[in-house]
């Protein structure tokens, strides 16, 4: 299947694999399994490490929460213990680490995509082109009050346990990448060629329908 987005590493998951939308159920718990596969095959010095990963993905469709009150998956390693699953457990949030809270609909269309380094500096660079055209839209600065939140902590022996590979098709982006098939509210709107909404190039009834989605 054709995501229609620029891939600058050759990928081993073709997407055909996929069988998920972003942040479903399975999807999310298939995440957080290969996060912890990853982790483990690592084999790293968990001693004294507290670390942890979660996303939280907001205004999700209800027809993917599956019966969860939100859409969300989380990774963490403690006392010498790596667990993971769907979900984002206080205990989880609470130690130093990665975690996100952002609207669904920000990110699930570009998730879909695959790359390396250069490919995920290109869609963060689009990404910020979309969160302007979201301020424009709604007419004001931060119009979802979203917080910066605590510095991401991410140790360099985790990072690379996590990206292994994410240069030729493998990393756990590319990996759960690789699982998920497009959602309806986002596969016809209009992308960059890295997958992100294009705010400006939406009719009047997409840019309605992609606002109310972030929750504005």
């Amino acid at each position: 299947m054709d995501f229609g987005f620029e891939r600058n590493r050759p990928c081993e998951h073709p997407p055909s694999l996929g069988q998920w939308e972003f942040g479903s159920k399975p999807w999310c718990e298939a995440c957080a399994a290969q996060g912890v596969k990853l982790l483990q095959a690592a084999n790293l010095d968990l001693a004294g490490v507290a670390w942890a990963f979660s996303e939280i993905y907001t205004f999700c469709p209800e027809r993917l929460l599956g019966g969860r009150d939100e859409s969300s998956y989380y990774m963490m390693i403690k006392d010498g213990v790596i667990s993971g699953g769907g979900g984002a457990p206080d205990e989880c949030r609470a130690l130093p680490g990665f975690h996100v809270k952002i609207p669904w609909v920000s990110i699930a269309s570009q998730s879909a995509g695959y790359y390396g380094r250069e490919g995920q500096a290109r869609g963060s660079a689009d990404e910020g082109v979309m969160w302007r055209e979201i301020t424009d839209a709604a007419g004001r600065k931060n119009p979802l009050g979203l917080k910066s939140g605590t510095p991401a902590v991410w140790p360099k022996a985790i990072g690379a346990a996590l990206g292994a590979g994410g240069e030729t098709g493998g990393g756990l982006h590319n990996i759960t990448a690789s699982m998920l098939i497009p959602s309806p509210e986002v596969a016809t709107l209009p992308l960059s060629p890295h997958g992100v909404p294009l705010v400006a190039q939406m009719t009047e009834d997409q840019r309605a329908g992609f606002l109310a989605l972030l929750g504005l």
